[in-house]
């Protein structure tokens, strides 16, 4: 089986070292880059199976790194693991947004890189290596329970718990562990119930009358009412009951890992159906034609339109996706047409009707809920991104190459244009809806295109 091959994109020559190290111990084959753009020209003949990506960087930092990676065909399916000193679940959520995997501390160690590693399946795991869970039966064990107890015993080798099935597995593991307790039970109590007959016998014997006694009735009665013979059943209640003590706390502990299981089970359900929901939500927003919320005050539109407007879906990064083929095509056609002059991108931003907070990151609420029950009325992603993250590397390289591609007759400006909406939200009421709330939202997410001829 070949080798996997691993690729890390870092300025410092002792990150890589150590970075490399570590990956070389698992037996993957380690290449280096020191910046992104010299990582994408490795890319262009090579495939590696997982990608270590820096965030600070000279040139094009580790986040913009992530978005050409992603946008590209070729290389989006290459997993990006960031690792950073910086640190906080919004860092996370921020790589994870772009499309990174996961983060690593800077000081990473060997526990943190093996458990990525098997995690994106590039470790085999080495199951013969693994100590077995039952040892074969010992030689005092079959004298003293018998045929019985030893050909448990011999079962449980010919079919030993595979830990790694999923809850079957784990319910098998279990179902050996209480057969080996069970036998270790018997045992025990086999072995105290002989020791404690032999004790008595030896009391009652020291206890009874010597052989000479001219009335052997007499000394029978007495034996009868000693003590530790009136004792012994309680004894051995007791004893019972300390040996099946552990099998009682073994048994809950098995009930409550399978109801923890189910209750796991119940809440990836649920949460692949919000997932599932809000996808339906966004996709029918982006699709909504432009006459579906039309505004109440038509002195609000602005008088002269943009020449071009594309809408942006809540999450997405503005200048990318569809404004990049718009831009694309518009460029396209005033090539051919020997324009000269400006095109003006401008970003505008929508508030949106959200639910969630700040920590496990926020998402469109659902069309039902009350406007007024929105958890955040505005737009932590787009406020979060900054102005090399609101565009994508295949727009600025379009951006940047048109001037040199046209000898300057045509050049595009950039600029975030912040909240100015197209149409106005709806009046607060308590019969608002947060669907009617975002449909507005949606419209005024957006980006425009307008055109300016030079004189």
């Amino acid at each position: 089986m070949a080798a996997k091959r691993a690729l890390i994109v870092d300025d410092s020559r002792s990150a890589r070292v150590i970075l490399s190290r570590m990956l070389e111990s698992y037996g993957l084959q380690v290449d280096a880059a020191e910046t992104a753009e010299q990582a994408f020209e490795f890319l262009e003949h090579h495939r590696p199976d997982v990608i270590f990506m820096d965030h600070l960087m000279p040139g094009m930092d580790g986040f913009q790194a992530v978005q050409a990676l992603k946008s590209n065909p070729a290389t989006a399916m290459i997993p990006v693991m960031m690792y950073t000193s910086q640190e906080g679940e919004l860092y996370v959520g921020q790589a994870r947004a772009l499309g990174a995997v996961g983060v690593l501390p800077k000081t990473v160690k060997h526990a943190d890189v093996s458990r990525v590693l098997y995690q994106l399946n590039l470790l085999e795991e080495r199951r013969e290596n693994r100590p077995a869970v039952f040892g074969p039966p010992k030689k005092e064990e079959t004298e003293t329970l018998g045929v019985e107890v030893a050909s448990a015993r011999a079962e449980q080798i010919d079919s030993p718990p595979d830990a790694h099935a999923g809850d079957s597995s784990l319910r098998t593991l279990l179902d050996h562990a209480f057969k080996e307790q069970q036998i270790e039970l018997r045992r025990f109590m086999l072995a105290s119930f002989e020791a404690f007959v032999r004790r008595v016998s030896a009391d009652i014997k020291a206890a009874a009358p010597p052989p000479d006694a001219a009335d052997p009735a007499a000394a029978l009665a007495h034996s009868s009412r000693s003590p530790l013979a009136s004792r012994w059943p309680w004894v051995i209640a007791a004893v019972a009951v300390v040996a099946l003590l552990p099998t009682v706390i073994l048994g809950a502990f098995y009930l409550r890992i399978m109801d923890t299981t189910r209750s796991l089970t119940d809440t990836n359900a649920r949460l692949a159906e919000l997932v599932a929901g809000q996808q339906a939500q966004i996709n029918a927003l982006r699709d909504a034609p432009p006459n579906v919320l039309a505004p109440a005050d038509p002195s609000a539109v602005p008088a002269s339109p943009p020449a071009e407007t594309e809408a942006v879906g809540y999450g997405e990064a503005p200048l990318s996706g569809a404004r990049v083929d718009k831009l694309r095509a518009l460029l396209a056609r005033l090539k051919a047409e020997g324009f000269t002059g400006t095109v003006r991108v401008e970003t505008f931003v929508g508030d949106f009707c959200l639910a969630g907070n700040a920590v496990e990151g926020y998402s469109l609420a659902g069309d039902d809920v009350p406007a007024r029950r929105c958890d955040v009325t505005g737009n932590p992603f787009e406020d979060g991104l900054t102005g090399a993250q609101r565009q994508s590397l295949p727009f600025a390289n379009l951006a940047a190459s048109v001037a040199q591609e046209t000898g300057g007759n045509v050049r595009v400006e950039v600029i975030s244009a912040g909240r100015r909406p197209l149409v106005p939200y709806p009046a607060a009421t308590d019969a608002l809806t947060a669907g009617e709330w975002n449909r507005a939202a949606a419209r005024n997410n957006r980006v425009e295109f307008t055109i300016e001829p030079v004189g």
